[in-house]
């Protein structure tokens, strides 16, 4: 498949999953989780053990780390550009968290996108597929040992399963989550795939109009 027709692709996979995850949003917005006693959710957390360090290559073949956006937020996910459904669905539903926010805000966080799956999502597939996203979105790759360490950071997992055909094709298994990481690197909040596009814009601004 080239690019064009993974790029096509992508599009309407990720059309396909905003209705899904509208239709989910709607099925579950009375089923969030309270706030306890402290005032806490399930997005509002402090785990200092999820984040950290990384040494990375973006899609423009330059080498990032952590330092890099000094003072912002960052807004994480890691996936496969491959992937058939949920990686576009999740960016997707960042893209549209995001650019809800005003531009002051958004001028505080930083979304990045984190490939599991180096050997195919170099950084020319990279630049392709974050483009199609929003304009602020980095994309990182590098070579297996710093995409190993990155995952390690931030606690993800990520695994290669062949595809049936016997062919050598294979797919990725991974988790995902949604990083909201703090300017010192502590993870404040975590969403799942069942958290709509509006649960992370609210949690974005209580936290971005803070600042």
């Amino acid at each position: 498949m080239n690019t064009r027709d993974r790029i096509i692709r992508t599009l309407i996979l990720a059309v396909v999953g905003l209705l899904v995850g509208g239709l989910a949003a709607l099925w579950s917005v009375n089923r969030e989780p309270s706030p306890d006693a402290s005032g806490s959710s399930s997005h509002q957390l402090v785990a200092t053990s999820i984040g950290g360090p990384f040494n990375l290559i973006d899609q423009d073949g330059q080498p990032r780390s952590e330092k890099d956006w000094p003072g912002k937020y960052k807004l994480v996910y890691f996936g496969f550009t491959y992937c058939p459904a949920i990686c576009p669905t999740e960016l997707s539903k960042m893209a549209e968290a995001v650019l809800a926010l005003t531009p002051v805000d958004r001028s505080k966080l930083q979304p990045v996108f984190i490939s599991v799956d180096p050997e195919r999502d170099t950084p020319e597939v990279l630049k392709n597929y974050v483009a199609l996203f929003m304009p602020e979105l980095v994309g990182l790759t590098g070579s297996l040992e710093q995409v190993e360490a990155a995952k390690k950071a931030y606690k993800v997992y990520a695994a290669k399963v062949p595809d049936e055909d016997g062919k050598g094709g294979y797919t990725m298994d991974h988790s995902s989550l949604i990083y909201l990481i703090n300017p010192e690197g502590q993870a404040i909040g975590m969403f799942k795939a069942s958290d709509s596009a509006k649960v992370v814009e609210e949690r974005l601004r209580s936290v971005l109009e803070a600042k």
